[in-house]
């Protein structure tokens, strides 16, 4: 019988020997500093039990480990339940998520929100059920991103990355061979965008869709809790009237897990009833809910995102001093190698002098682009910058990248 499976060994040979395989590598945590440290902080967690730095983690303000978060979601499990339990629309609705919309709306400066069980979900959900004729989509977005627009029946257009003028050509070939049919557009962009900090240019963006007739969607995912008074890059730029759809994750810079969409009550409804992800899928769970909320108060609330700042103009200062090449304009400071051979062979460096940051490689990022993604949080403390910055000058002149 002619064999119809999959040839697994030879697809995994073949990333290997392309330095391409990627594999899990698990963190123990460790009681430092009066508290556990958890994986993705920065209070040295354990990885192959030796003592390392972590740069490399989403938890830009360091509330992973805060205690306010902790307790909120000790107190959800507590009171409400560690799971939902079933859909939001079945049993699985509570006040701890009817709350966490609230403060989100209200941070967003949207009439309603809605969470998801992920920001995948929240992104996939909300594309397929908008139902667009089509969509206008920054080269770049996120993996999420490009999954909803393949799920739908829509022509996907893509657009060249943080490009106004690429966007407009791609607008006026799209209205040409439209005619008078009647079409609903949805333009989609990330705001931060993970793996090259770069920033949208969502002004310019919402005045195309403006112009011609487009729905505006920001995925604020790198960017919630972090900019303006914690909404993100749209709040910063008051666009808050202009983005028709602003979408975000909890599991970043808010600690938590899962997703959220803010807008209209008009556009929250048509979720509930049409986002096979959200409708389909057990509720978030409270504690994380619960969680993502004190997070987002903290956020708004406190010092923490000026310490981040701080952090982040220290340690790019430091790396372009030195010759390296930060790209980027955001809390994300990639360093460009290049080769990815060269790529892994600094992540190596730093690794073997206790700092954490990875190298990614292609298919993540394009091919000849290789880089080390660096993140500081708020929490690295000043002694931290500097080793970071030690570790980076030693492993690039041992690489020959200095």
């Amino acid at each position: 019988m002619e064999d119809r499976g999959f040839d697994l060994e030879d697809r995994l040979d073949t990333l290997e020997e392309s330095d391409l395989k990627r594999a899990l590598s698990p963190v123990d945590r460790v009681a430092e500093r009066g508290y556990f440290a958890p994986p993705c902080g920065g209070e040295l967690p354990v990885l192959d039990s030796a003592e390392a730095l972590v740069f490399a983690s989403n938890n830009y303000l360091g509330l992973t480990d805060d205690q306010r978060i902790q307790d909120a979601a000790r107190q959800a499990a507590a009171t409400v339940g560690t799971g939902a339990g079933a859909s939001r629309l079945v049993t699985g609705d509570t006040m701890v998520h009817q709350d966490l919309e609230r403060v989100l709306a209200e941070t967003k400066g949207t009439e309603r929100a809605l969470a998801f069980a992920s920001g995948y979900a929240a992104n996939v959900g909300t594309i397929t059920a908008l139902e667009p004729d089509a969509i206008f989509s920054d080269e770049y977005n996120h993996a999420s991103i490009i999954d909803g627009c393949r799920l739908t029946d829509a022509d996907s257009i893509v657009y060249s990355h943080c490009d106004p003028t690429s966007l407009r050509t791609k607008l006026e070939e799209r209205a040409r061979s439209a005619g008078d049919a009647d079409e609903s557009w949805l333009i989609v962009t990330d705001s931060v965008f993970s793996m090259d900090g770069t920033v949208a240019p969502i002004t310019e963006l919402c005045a195309l869709a403006e112009e011609f007739g487009a729905w505006m969607m920001v995925d604020e995912a790198h960017a919630t809790g972090l900019y303006a008074n914690g909404g993100g890059v749209v709040q910063s730029e008051g666009l808050e009237d202009r983005v028709h759809v602003q979408m975000g994750t909890l599991s970043k810079a808010l600690a938590s897990q899962g997703g959220y969409v803010a807008g209209s009550d008009e556009l929250i409804e048509c979720l509930c009833n049409d986002a096979r992800s959200f409708v389909f899928s057990t509720g978030l769970a409270p504690p994380a809910a619960a969680a993502a909320s004190e997070a987002l108060h903290v956020a708004r609330h406190s010092d923490v995102r000026e310490r981040l700042w701080e952090n982040v103009a220290h340690l790019r200062d430091g790396l372009e001093s030195m010759g390296f090449e930060v790209i980027g304009d955001s809390q994300i400071l990639p360093v460009l190698v290049g080769d990815r051979r060269d790529a892994l062979a600094l992540a190596d460096g730093l690794r073997s002098r206790e700092i954490v940051a990875p190298a990614i490689r292609p298919p993540t990022v394009p091919e000849g682009t290789s880089r080390i993604r660096v993140a500081p949080m708020a929490t690295h403390e000043q002694r931290d910058i500097v080793a970071c910055l030690e570790a980076f000058r030693a492993a690039g002149e041992d690489v020959g990248i200095l």
